[in-house]
């Protein structure tokens, strides 16, 4: 009866583990926010289009200091892990709050640049505490867990900046406040929370996975149509602005009742334990039987990894880095995702100058709205992915490829420049990217196993900044310069649909690439998708007939 009280106890805590990170998701998103405020930055400090792109590929370098996070996810607990990111981003995006807010006279370029790659790698911790603990926690539904946490992550730039506009009239240096404050607060809350916790062993508990998932699907979405809504609306200001924030902020904290259902559960099933305990004598027999089959699993345990030890391991079974690395499908993921996340971190940094260049005086609209589109794509591939892998043993790499048609798609609409481009622009790039990072994950875990899954998802996380480098920092940057013209102070500005034009093609072209790549991928691994697909139709039928 302890025993079953305590497993129960546990699945609650699991639970409250789960919608802690999905708030740290909620405000871990802020690499993508920078459009919000490089405006202010460019002004303040003079610069050109190719230093205010180089100052977004250095917040985005910070993600390459990521592999820091993996490694440490090997061996150090989740809430060290958490206080090192919170503290991390407290000083990176608090030096930019001084500096924008003129509190502090501007500091030199390359001590910008620091602070941005610290506030960027800040994130780098707090996704892999929270993606690597969750994953493990959830292993039998890794596509919904991926889908959540990524979608959580997507809103996150626009639950910032709604609420910054609600709240400080779209002010930069109070959104860079927000920036500063509000995930040291909400990581401190998770430190407590958020741990590894035993995986679901029954059909039963899976299935009680299943519907807890569809109920956090359905409060993401939620939030998400409300933040479009507010968006839409366009009443900004007064009373409607604090009723806006206070209703959001409700929503957010609402899954909270996921975890404290499960704990008056597991109390109604330990009464229930208890009454049984009363009138059942002990089966000494099972107990001597179940004693040899932990023995017989256990030497068949020690066996199978004296087998691993032997051999080289295969797509499905734990990778080390060096294995992953070695093999091709390793770096065909590697450059599929580099053309997916790369060109869209391209069009998230520069949604300001490419609103400006269009016309729109007010570009947060399309922030905001790249953002919670990000969310569909993440939350609706993870689960999507999920259910047809299961029905069907569909390779997940397909949904990347179908994401990359799409996206190709988008960026030669913004090429053209046709009518209201950018609102077709930002949807089609938000959705693309968010399933391009939603797949990926349980991707990476499924191919090279979970044992050191924090290392190999930052490793891949590496095209953040090269992607950011190449795209932003060089194309966007250059040919961005070549089009524009001085402005009295050192900085440059470009008018009309040609700004941006070439840039676009050529990231229509490497989204071609990213798709035969993906197409390559998805031939390579449907054996092992086709194993998944058996082992959780046969755990399905086994649960079933118990």
């Amino acid at each position: 009866m302890g025993f079953q009280r305590s497993i129960s106890s546990s699945s609650a805590l699991k639970w409250l583990g789960f919608v802690t990170a999905v708030w740290v998701q909620s405000i871990s998103g802020n690499n993508y926010t920078f459009s919000n405020y490089s405006g202010a930055l460019k002004s303040l400090m003079n610069l050109n289009q190719l230093e205010l792109n180089n100052l977004s590929v250095a917040k985005d370098v910070g993600k390459a200091f990521g592999i820091l996070a993996g490694l440490a996810s090997d061996r150090l607990p989740t809430p060290v892990i958490l206080l090192i990111g919170c503290f991390e981003g407290l000083l990176g995006y608090g030096v930019q709050w001084l500096v924008v807010s003129r509190t502090i006279q501007p500091i030199p370029y390359w001590q910008m640049c620091i602070f941005l790659c610290m506030g960027g790698n800040s994130t780098t911790w707090m996704n892999t505490a929270v993606l690597v603990t969750c994953i493990r926690n959830f292993r039998r539904n890794r596509g919904p867990v991926s889908g959540i946490l990524k979608g959580y992550v997507g809103l996150s730039t626009a639950i910032f900046t709604d609420l910054c506009t609600a709240l400080f009239s779209n002010d930069p240096s109070s959104f860079l406040v927000l920036l500063a404050v509000v995930p040291f607060a909400v990581c401190l809350t998770a430190v407590f929370f958020l741990r590894e916790i035993p995986p679901a062993s029954s059909a039963a508990e899976e299935n009680e996975e299943t519907r807890y998932f569809t109920i956090f699907n359905i409060v993401a979405v939620v939030v998400a149509v409300y933040l479009q809504s507010y968006d839409i609306i366009g009443i900004k200001t007064g009373v409607f602005s604090v009723a806006f924030a206070s209703i959001l902020l409700f929503l957010l904290a609402s899954p909270i009742a996921i975890p404290f259902h499960s704990f008056i559960k597991s109390l109604n099933y330990g009464e229930q334990d208890d009454l049984e305990g009363r009138i059942q004598e002990p089966l000494l027999r099972s107990e001597i039987a179940a004693a040899e089959k932990e023995v017989i699993v256990v030497a068949a345990v020690a066996a199978e990894e004296e087998e691993k030890k032997r051999k080289k391991p295969v797509l499905g079974e734990d990778h080390t880095i060096m294995e992953a690395v070695l093999t091709v499908d390793f770096w065909v993921l590697f450059v599929s995702f580099l053309c997916g996340v790369g060109t869209g971190l391209a069009v998230m940094n520069n949604m300001g100058q490419i609103g400006l260049a269009l016309g729109y005086t007010n570009v947060s609209i399309f922030v905001s709205m790249t953002s919670i589109w990000g969310f569909f794509g993440r939350i609706l591939s993870g689960t999507l992915s999920e259910y047809f892998l299961k029905k069907a043993g569909t390779p997940r790499p397909l949904w990347n490829a179908a994401s990359q048609i799409l996206m190709a798609v988008g960026y030669i609409l913004m090429a053209l420049a046709v009518p209201n481009s950018l609102y077709i622009g930002s949807m089609v790039v938000g959705v693309c990217y968010g399933v391009r990072l939603a797949i990926t994950v349980p991707t990476a875990s499924e191919l090279f196993g979970l044992k050191y899954y924090g290392l190999i998802y930052n490793i891949l996380v590496l095209n953040l900044p090269l992607g950011s480098f190449l795209f932003s920092g060089l194309l966007a940057g250059f040919l961005y310069d070549a089009e524009a013209t001085p402005t009295p102070g050192g900085g440059n500005t470009c008018v009309g649909a040609h700004c941006y034009r070439l840039i676009f093609i050529v990231m229509a072209l490497a989204s071609v690439i990213g798709v035969g790549l993906d197409l390559v991928l998805a031939y390579r691994t449907k054996e092992i998708y086709a194993k998944i697909h058996a082992s959780k139709k046969s755990k399905k039928s086994g649960g079933s007939l118990s």
